[in-house]
């Protein structure tokens, strides 16, 4: 999208408007469709609503990409950790509390509006109001987040995350211990009794997580890690809630237990791994689990179960062991 603002192309297939016109300008196909359903495509003159509409070689297909409402001027009263940046990726370790990118709904600054602030160049490719945002964590969740500087390095980080080349080792703490390390697989959608949650639905979202028992504290809490093969909304708390826990504080999905100590919701994206879009090498960064985790796992757990360094460093060895490599479903 960078430097266009409009266009016209002619065909010059036939088949699936978004495949095609995804195909022509090189954009996501999912991009192309928010563009569809937004009215912004023409075809042959006349405003086509739906992504899947059948087109045919020769007619002429024109396009206008959308400008992001004006949003108020938000005053930024946080920082936010850089773990890694270079010309084409920053690595930022998001606290707990700060959601990612703006909403209607959202009335507070958000790490956008932090990124905004900072002034450096990112990618428009999810819209003017997410900013270089490539993957997300809820607002609760803390932990590592890459973001792109720039259009192809987003493009080539969407289909990372999409073939799970990229992705995530999470920390949680939860009520009850797993009786083994497990392997949930089970579809997630919106549910339809609250729409403010997702829930394990028939014929929802394929959904798969694996969750490894790490170390047990006194209080008969225990510390987890969970590794998804796909990236569904709240995954991690819907397939927990399947097995009957529940990360500490966290309400929505069931946590009945005690405040005292937990001031949110205790999920923690620990580790990212990725291929570098730019030279292709491996890398892996660790964001330090946050003062209000530690402080509760000082308090209930010995501190050679929880040593941050061995933990982390243990983490994709043991995952491997226990479950074989993460791939697509």
């Amino acid at each position: 999208m960078e430097g266009r603002k409009e266009g016209e192309i002619e065909l010059v297939e036939s088949g699936r408007l978004d495949r095609i016109l995804s195909s022509a300008l090189g954009e996501s196909r999912n991009q192309v469709a928010k563009l569809i359903e937004a009215g912004a495509v023409l075809v042959d003159g006349k405003a086509v609503r739906k992504p899947g509409t059948k087109v045919q070689e020769g007619q002429r297909v024109a396009y206008h990409f959308l400008e992001a409402p004006k949003r108020e001027e938000l005053p930024v009263d946080f920082d936010v950790e850089v773990l890694y940046e270079d010309e084409a990726i920053l690595v930022l370790d998001k606290p707990a509390g700060i959601v990612v990118h703006p909403a209607p709904s959202v009335k507070e600054p958000t790490l956008v509006d932090w990124l905004v602030r900072r002034g450096i160049s990112l990618s428009t490719l999810s819209g003017e109001e997410r900013h270089g945002i490539v993957h997300r964590l809820d607002k609760e969740t803390s932990g590592a987040l890459v973001i792109a500087k720039e259009n192809e390095v987003h493009r080539k980080l969407a289909e990372e995350l999409q073939s799970r080349q990229m992705g995530r080792y999470y920390l949680a703490i939860i009520d009850h211990p797993l009786r083994e390390d497990r392997t949930v697989e089970a579809p997630i959608a919106r549910n339809p009794k609250n729409r403010l949650k997702m829930a394990v639905v028939e014929g929802g979202r394929p959904a798969k997580t694996d969750f490894l028992k790490l170390a047990q504290g006194s209080n008969g809490t225990e510390l987890i890690a969970a590794r998804l093969h796909t990236g569904r909304t709240h995954q991690i708390r819907v397939h927990l809630a399947q097995l009957g826990r529940h990360i500490l504080g966290d309400e929505l999905y069931g946590y009945r237990g005690k405040r005292k100590g937990v001031p949110r919701v205790f999920l923690h994206a620990a580790l990212l791994y990725l291929k570098h879009p730019i030279t292709g090498e491996t890398m892996q960064f660790a964001a330090p689990i946050p003062g209000d985790m530690r402080a509760y796992l000082e308090n209930h757990y010995e501190r050679e179960m929880i040593d941050e360094h061995s933990t982390y460093e243990r983490l994709s060895g043991r995952f491997g062991s226990a479950f074989g490599p993460v791939g697509r479903m």
